[in-house]
């Protein structure tokens, strides 16, 4: 069945019971004009997300599913970069009057398993068909007591990254590799659980099917399941065990160093990055290698790794993982200068390379 044979105010009713609100907070939600909240006695964060198929995202490539789980996640990860806590998601979705109704469950199914994950609330937004491309967007409202912005960063301090770099660019070129969607949403992650009776016979032989393709290629499906989730359920990192101890945060959907030079830019101030520290996964650098790629280059401006970029003063260092989440400090704040020092030691200048919308991707 299309969306066409099932009609808006059909859908709409879907959206408001598959998503009723039961929190306190919420005074009035789906079905009004707009959505009441009783916000807490804390700053507000808002933030909006877009994506447009054809530029953020190719349906050849990702299942319903996984849109909308990562579609919640990009805006959870800026509430956090915030230091705040999500709350409540506003929804718009633009799609073609034929699509099957199969694919919208599916989709929710994701927004709705992405919601649970960071424990947040659908209270409304938009739904409008579209002529071709589909488009997708949210809307994210979190709070926070003491918010940490860009900023804040001052010469002297350390920088410092969540995770490993690259591990998502380098999923999307072995996707590109692929040239089909791949089934891992009953994957386990770290926090996510795997779902339950979601792969058929039809996934299963895919599977096989993808399997044979990776091993054409050298990889095996241990080395890159980890690096495809990365890039297609991203899960947004929650800064709760050092947000304390950081002075400026941003997190990296661009690439290090153009997000880096963003968080300079607004603290007018300069960086020195050591290359040998900036962590890479094994498995990044073994896929990377096989399918003809510089490990260091997806580290460094590959994009859509949603890892925390942070700044925190010297004293106490920091170390090792805080709060679960792993973290490595690679460069420090300086006054003016960025500058970027390789294995050798020898510098270059920081460029700031990554994606940047309206412009030719080299």
């Amino acid at each position: 069945m299309k969306l066409s044979d099932i009609g808006e105010l059909s859908l709409l009713k879907t959206i408001r019971k598959r998503f009723a609100v039961k929190s306190k907070d919420v005074i009035a939600g789906i079905g009004d004009d707009t959505a009441v909240i009783k916000p807490p006695r804390k700053n507000l964060l808002a933030t909006t997300d877009m994506m447009v198929e054809g530029i953020h995202f190719d349906l050849r490539l990702t299942t319903p599913y996984q849109l909308g789980f990562k579609l919640v996640s990009i805006n959870v990860s800026d509430i956090y970069a915030m230091a705040g806590k999500p709350r409540y998601l506003l929804l718009d979705i633009a799609m073609d009057k034929n699509t099957d109704q199969s694919f919208v469950k599916r989709f929710f199914d994701g927004i709705h398993d992405a919601m649970k994950l960071y424990g947040v609330s659908l209270i409304g937004g938009d739904i409008s068909s579209s002529r071709k491309d589909m488009v997708i967007a949210a809307a994210l409202i979190g709070d926070v007591k003491k918010h940490i912005k860009r900023s804040g960063a001052k010469p002297g301090d350390r920088i410092y990254v969540t995770g490993n770099l690259g591990d998502s660019a380098c999923g999307l070129n072995v996707l590109k590799k692929i040239k089909k969607t791949v089934p891992i949403e009953n994957t386990p992650s770290l926090t996510l659980p795997p779902r339950g009776g979601e792969m058929g016979g039809g996934d299963n032989s895919q599977l096989l099917i993808i399997k044979s393709q990776l091993s054409k290629l050298g990889l095996s499906w241990n080395t890159v399941m980890p690096l495809l989730r990365r890039h297609l359920m991203p899960e947004a990192r929650n800064p709760k065990g050092f947000a304390k101890y950081a002075t400026s945060m941003i997190d990296l959907s661009d690439g290090l160093f153009i997000d880096l030079t963003r968080l300079c830019d607004e603290s007018k101030t300069g960086a020195k990055i050591f290359m040998g520290r900036i962590p890479v996964s094994g498995r990044m650098r073994t896929a990377s290698s096989l399918i003809g790629l510089d490990a260091m280059k997806l580290a460094c401006s590959g994009g859509e790794d949603y890892e925390l970029l942070f700044t925190a003063p010297p004293y106490p260092p920091l170390r090792g993982g805080a709060g679960g989440v792993k973290i490595t400090c690679i460069g420090e704040i300086t006054k003016k200068n960025r500058i970027v020092v390789d294995a050798a030691g020898r510098e270059s200048q920081l460029k700031a390379t990554g994606y940047r919308h309206f412009e030719i991707q080299r």
